[in-house]
This record gives C-alpha cells, sequence and structure tokens, in this order.
C-alpha cells in the first residue's frame, strides 16, 4: 500500500488532534486511513489561494473546501479589509453572496462570523444571488470589500470562495499576495476569531440585505438598454425567446431584467429552472457546451424561439444559441456573441449620437481579434489584458479615475461581456439582456442573429477559433501541467502547420507592461496564433487557437490543421 508523504502524514495528524476541529470532521479523516491516494490528495497541501481566491472539492482535508479552510481564508481577508479601510470613518463592511452549491449557504455564513468576530460588518443575502450583483452590491453599498462564494460551471463536487475589493473587482495579483500573505500567517484554526450568529445579529455585525438590493441592481442593468422604448414598444413583444438558468442563481434576475426592458415573449426550460447542487439534468453547468442546451432547444422547437440563452450557476457567463440559415440551431461561441453584441452596442450608440470621441473596448490576449477589429471600426481603442475579468475590471477603473477612456465594452471568449460601469465583473444578466435586444433589433429588419454573424465576417474578415483542454487531475496533473509548459517554454517550435513561428510571447516575464503569468503565445507569420495557458480554476492545461481565413471553410480547415498538429505534441 502506497504511503503518505511526510508532509500530507502531517497534516493529518494535525487535523485529528486539533480541538477546534468538529468530531464529525475527524471521524470522516478516521475512515479514509486506508485509502491512502484520497488522503495524499487531500493533505499533500493547503488549498491555494490564488488570485481568484479559493476552489476546490468539497471535504475534509486541508486541500480541500470545507468550513475550516473557508474560516481561515476569511481570517487573512479581515485583516486585508482592516488594513484597507485604514483610519476611514464608520466601520468597515463586506458584501457576501453565494451560489446554489452544496455547502453554498453554510460556507458564506462561516465567513460572515468570521469577518463579524474581526470587527466588519458582513453584509450577507439570504439566498443565492449571483456574482455580478456581489459586485454591483460591493460598489452600490459602498463596501470595503465582497465575497461571493461559488464554484462557477465546476463540476457538483465543487465549490469555492472569491474576494473583491472596493472597487467590486476581484483582487488583482499585488493584492492577492497580501491577502495571501496574512492568510499563511494564521497558525491554527482556532486563531480564527469569529462570532455565532445571535451575538453577530445583535451586534449589527450581520446584517441580512433583501428586496431593495435585488431592485437597485435588476434597475442599474435594465438602464444599460440602448434601444429600450423600442423594444418596449413593439420588438419585446415579437422576439421569442427560451431561457435556462441551468439550475443556477440567473432565474430571476434574467427574467426580471428581460420583464423590466419590455421582453414578454421569455419561456424558461422548466427542468432547469430551481437550484439543484447536483446540476442534475447536464453533464457539467457551462453554456460553453452545447450538451447544456438540450433542453433548451427541445423547448425552442415547441415554441418556434428566435434565441436560446443559458447561464451558468453563478451567472457570470452567458450562452447564446441562434437560428442557422437551414433552420437548424447553433450554439454561438464567445468570441462570435462578443463580436455581434460589440457591432450592435457602438451602431446604435454611433447612430444615436452618443458614442464617444474617446470610447474603449477591453479583451483578453486569448480573444478573438475579430471583435478588436470592428470596435476599431467605430472609433473605439482596444486594449488587451490577461485572462481574468478583474484585469478588465482594473482597468475600467483606471479608465474611471484617469477619464482618458470612456469604457463602452469588455469581454472574455469563455462567455463573459460587461457593458456600463455598474460592476467590475462579467456579468451574463447584462449579457442576456444585450443578446437578446440585438436579436429583436435586427429581426424587425429581417435578419437573425446568425445573419448578422455572416455579414461581419464579409466585411471584417472569416475570423475562426477554437479552444482544447486535457484535465490532469491530483498531485501528478499538476506536475504534469507544468511540465508541458516548461517542454513548450524550453523547446518552441520552428514551424506549425506549415506556417513559421514568428513570435514566441512568454508572459511569465510581464509583458506589456501585463503582471507575470504562466502564459506562452506563439505568434505565425500568417497571422494566425495558438496560446497555452494552465487553468486556474480548474485541473487544466488549456490551448487557444485563432486564424483568419479567406473563407469560412478555409478558416475551418487552416483551424483544424493548426489544432491537431500542436494537440499531438501536447498529448505526446
Amino acid at each position: 500500500m502506497t504511503q503518505l508523504s511526510r508532509l500530507a502524514e502531517e497534516n493529518v495528524q494535525r487535523w485529528l488532534s486539533d480541538p477546534s476541529i468538529d468530531e464529525e470532521t475527524k471521524q470522516e479523516l478516521q475512515g479514509l486511513q486506508e485509502q491512502t491516494q484520497e488522503l495524499e490528495d487531500r493533505f499533500y497541501k493547503d488549498l491555494e489561494f490564488g488570485t481568484g481566491g479559493l476552489r476546490g472539492v468539497i471535504g475534509a482535508g486541508s486541500n480541500r473546501m470545507n468550513r475550516y479552510t473557508v474560516g481561515k481564508a476569511t481570517q487573512g481577508f479581515a485583516r486585508y479589509i482592516l488594513e484597507q479601510h485604514g483610519q476611514a470613518e464608520g466601520t468597515p463592511s463586506v458584501v457576501i453572496a453565494h451560489d446554489s452549491r452544496h455547502f453554498s449557504p453554510e460556507f458564506a455564513l462561516e465567513a460572515a462570523l468570521v469577518l463579524a468576530g474581526n470587527g466588519i460588518t458582513a453584509k450577507l443575502f439570504p439566498s443565492l444571488r449571483s456574482t455580478p450583483q456581489l459586485s454591483f452590491s460591493v460598489r452600490h453599498l459602498g463596501a470595503t470589500g465582497g465575497i461571493v462564494v461559488t464554484a462557477s460551471h465546476n463540476p457538483p463536487e465543487y465549490n469555492g470562495y472569491k474576494v473583491y475589493n472596493a472597487e467590486g473587482g476581484q483582487l488583482v495579483p499585488d493584492q492577492a499576495e497580501k491577502v495571501i500573505g496574512y492568510i499563511q500567517e494564521v497558525d491554527s484554526f482556532a486563531s480564527v476569531k469569529r462570532l455565532e450568529q445571535s451575538e453577530a445579529e445583535a451586534k449589527g455585525m450581520l446584517v441580512w440585505l433583501g428586496e431593495a438590493d435585488d431592485e437597485a441592481f435588476t434597475d442599474t442593468v435594465a438602464g444599460t438598454s440602448v434601444n429600450r422604448e423600442l423594444i418596449a414598444s413593439k420588438l419585446g413583444k415579437d422576439f421569442n425567446i427560451v431561457y435556462t438558468p441551468l439550475h443556477g442563481t440567473g432565474n430571476i434576475p434574467v427574467r426580471s431584467v428581460l420583464d423590466k426592458v419590455g421582453f414578454t415573449n421569455v419561456h424558461v426550460v422548466a427542468e432547469q429552472e430551481q437550484p439543484d447542487a447536483e446540476f442534475s439534468t447536464v453533464k457539467s453547468p457551462n453554456p460553453e457546451e452545447r450538451e447544456a442546451f438540450t433542453l433548451a432547444m427541445k423547448l425552442g422547437k415547441e415554441v418556434g424561439a428566435d434565441i436560446l440563452v443559458g447561464t451558468d450557476p453563478d451567472c457570470d457567463r452567458m450562452g447564446a444559441v441562434v437560428l442557422n440559415d437551414a433552420g437548424e440551431y447553433e450554439v454561438l461561441s464567445g468570441n462570435q456573441s462578443g463580436a455581434i453584441m460589440i457591432h450592435y452596442l457602438l451602431s446604435q450608440l454611433k447612430e444615436q449620437g452618443k458614442l464617444p470621441d474617446n470610447g474603449a473596448v477591453i479583451k483578453t490576449i486569448v480573444t478573438s481579434e475579430m471583435g478588436a477589429a470592428i470596435a476599431q471600426h467605430y472609433g473605439a481603442e482596444v486594449f488587451n489584458t490577461l485572462t481574468g475579468f478583474k484585469y478588465i475590471g482594473e482597468k475600467m477603473t483606471e479608465f474611471e479615475q484617469t477619464r482618458k477612456y470612456t469604457y463602452l465594452f469588455g469581454y472574455e471568449e469563455s462567455y463573459g461581456y460587461l457593458a456600463g460601469s455598474y460592476a467590475r465583473d462579467k456579468d451574463a444578466v447584462l449579457a442576456s439582456l444585450l443578446i437578446c435586444e440585438a436579436g429583436a433589433y435586427y429581426k424587425a429588419q429581417g435578419k437573425t442573429l446568425y445573419n448578422v454573424l455572416q455579414e461581419l465576417y464579409e466585411q471584417f474578415g472569416f475570423f475562426r477559433e477554437k479552444l482544447e483542454s486535457r484535465t490532469l487531475k491530483g498531485k501528478d496533473g499538476l506536475a504534469q501541467i507544468q511540465a508541458k509548459m516548461t517542454d513548450w517554454r524550453e523547446n518552441p517550435p520552428q514551424t506549425v502547420a506549415g506556417a513559421s513561428v514568428a513570435e514566441v510571447l512568454d508572459y511569465s516575464k510581464g509583458l506589456n507592461g501585463l503582471p507575470q503569468e504562466n502564459v506562452l503565445k506563439y505568434m505565425l507569420e500568417d497571422g494566425s496564433w495558438f496560446c497555452l495557458r494552465p487553468s486556474g480554476t480548474e485541473p487544466k492545461i488549456k490551448v487557444y487557437f485563432a486564424v483568419r481565413g479567406s473563407s469560412l471553410n478555409d478558416a475551418e480547415e487552416r483551424i483544424q490543421k493548426l489544432a491537431a498538429e500542436v494537440m499531438a505534441r501536447v498529448d505526446a
């Protein structure tokens, strides 16, 4: 039988002997004494607090999501909040939201009680709320920070914990490093300060948020509509929408915003309407995957829907499905949806005389250049950031402070979008509204969004993108991912798919003023590129591809050839 590593053995014994850890947890661990591989994975390290916070499998152990790892992380975050609040008047506060996952309410309450124990007012939503609403509420309520308990679209056994700064954005690396340092100084679970719920409520350190906070969010999102009167007077009645929240937090806010703007023909996938921590109707609650829309497509055909819209469990990612020329439903990629929304938004602002001279669009380094070409056509400046909406949010705050640029739109290829400066994280509520509004507007002109996309290809170029990923779990998987990145970094290819490698961009060195990150991007002489990046939230290595062809068929052939050659080496 495989033996535990020394570190794992020490961590197991530390947990079993710690008087602050409850007996039920200890019994769970004692029941695993013969399962050394499982114990090794649970204890070979502490669950890492990355720039996005915590994310991991739920269960007992230092490398798992549980009330103890959440409490320890919150103790470190509390110290950061107190440091940020400084000598400002009043008590610092943190807004907390959670999604529909297993133990999300319990983890959110635990975080609130630890904050209260540290003299920080916790403002907690009593039931599930979306991540973008958390970002908005931090700003709207003037809080010092925020926490959302979610694992986004990860499998059901996962949960996570993301922290936000006073601007409503996820912590960027220099901020996260401070929190990580404070967490590492928490030497035992007994040193985590915590109030009981009754005491926290009695002292006013635990405040429950409610309907007024919900209304403020949905009213603000509805206010981003650029054709609200037109939608309300006619177009909203004629546009047929099928929506699925995929068992997550989007059901109420998405429907509320669509209704406020004037979309009255909305059908919700009944089987996926209610919160379900097991996400029992899908393999993965991810609107990036066609399978997640199986039930929506069935309903769409029954009701003759013009568009199908789906949001992930914490409602920060939106996927759209549109009718193609053959009358079949086709899933739009994140890049395609982004291009359509940029075109619609900027063209309408221009038509209405509201497009600023200093407008800016922000995208990530792995996002298609098609959206950039469209934005530049309308006179907007385009900025690139590392992957992660926190970097887009950071840029937004910079624009707000310097007033050099006016933020118009930000997006990632991974289905994250934001128009409007009310939040600092991607918002699938807003994206659902904007893609439906675009669909209704163009339907009145006799076009589907698929038709609009083909027109954009004809005007701006036949762009094609692809994403491949490989899941490599556990300690061994992490080592394999690191080895693959090292191999590509030390042995870069000279040619790929018949094209010479013109430039290798190694972002671990901090290129173009961006923070250092373990990402490699290979620029080919024909304008194509591919990029290798370990996921920050899942045990995966992701490989992004992009080409620009002379036609859609040419682009498709080129990207398939490029992806096949690169992935053959990745898999070797």
